[in-house]
């Protein structure tokens, strides 16, 4: 079953950053066969072209590499302490050895007074957990050991380089869409040519429709993306988790802590907040099915009742 999540993980993976290759290519194409109408240039359309690719390989290149860092730089996170968050690192090291992982993840604490947590990297040789000092506060030892153990599943499990691939991403397709609505609302459509015949002006219009689709779907199309990530894979990492700490209640009473806590995370952001163990945002949409299909962690409770009945 975990050979499966890892095979299906990375390939989700990649397809992701296929899909969006291609989605921000089309995109800029679109806009350059608008303005090599446009301005009567139709060189422009093969430029955006190149340019879009460059820019598109480049940056999923980018978030390969370094997407870990730029979520925990987005997030405001520091470096743990060995020695003032000690029991966290001597936490960390035992479920190392016990997952298997060959390196310890880096530890690194974010400044807020909510509990909650999330695991970010692109293997388990090269990853992350982000605590809240908040947590480290309000949990006992068990509790942040299942919480740790939770994150830790995510790491052998690949679901770290989707999450973290996919909240760079759409951040940066969500960024470009509106910077070009904003772009385009306030008179980046005037054009030079006034005197385009019939035909050049409905080939405009309809190229700039077709932009214009594309921008106005892009931040749906990434919120439903964010969706796709399998909410199986919080399931599957309370599960792992009980089997490394063979403590179900740890990581239930954590839950539990973690959910109704009435504080949100301040410097959670929407690209980011399907990465913590539980809403950051703390909107709990309540227990109807539409509510649960728009929301980016599986009920509470749910999760609270599978655990125990391990």
């Amino acid at each position: 079953m975990f050979e499966d999540q890892i095979r299906s993980n990375i390939n989700k993976t990649w397809g992701f950053i296929l899909g969006f290759i291609v989605f921000f290519t089309i995109l800029i194409y679109l806009l350059g066969l608008f303005f090599a109408e446009m301005y009567g240039d139709p060189s422009l359309a093969f430029i955006f072209l190149i340019a879009a690719l460059a820019f598109s390989i480049i940056s999923s290149w980018v978030s390969y590499y370094y997407s870990d860092r730029m979520v925990i730089s987005a997030v405001g996170a520091r470096p743990a302490d060995p020695i003032l968050h000690k029991q966290l690192y001597d936490l960390v090291e035992g479920l190392t050895i016990a997952s298997g992982v060959p390196a310890m993840p880096r530890l690194y604490v974010m400044d807020e007074p909510s509990p909650n947590a999330f695991a970010t990297g692109r293997n388990p040789e090269h990853s992350a957990i982000v605590v809240t000092s908040g947590l480290l506060e309000m949990l006992s030892r068990d509790e942040l050991e299942g919480v740790l153990a939770h994150e830790m599943s995510h790491v052998v499990n690949y679901d770290i380089l989707l999450a973290t691939i996919i909240s760079v991403l759409v951040g940066t397709v969500v960024l470009i869409s509106h910077f070009f609505w904003r772009w385009m609302w306030w008179g980046g459509g005037r054009g030079r040519r006034s005197g385009n015949g019939g035909g050049s002006g409905y080939l405009m219009l309809i190229i700039l429709a077709l932009a214009l689709l594309f921008i106005i779907l892009a931040p749906i199309a990434s919120q439903l993306i964010q969706l796709a990530v399998s909410r199986k894979r919080e399931y599957l990492a309370d599960a792992s988790a009980v089997k490394l700490t063979r403590y179900p209640d740890g990581l239930a009473n954590a839950l539990h802590k973690i959910a109704y806590s009435p504080i949100p995370v301040r410097r959670a952001n929407k690209a980011v907040a399907h990465m913590f163990i539980d809403d950051p945002f703390k909107k709990r949409k309540g227990s109807s099915w539409l509510a649960n299909l728009f929301s980016t962690h599986p009920p509470i409770d749910d999760r609270i009742a599978r655990i125990q009945a391990m």
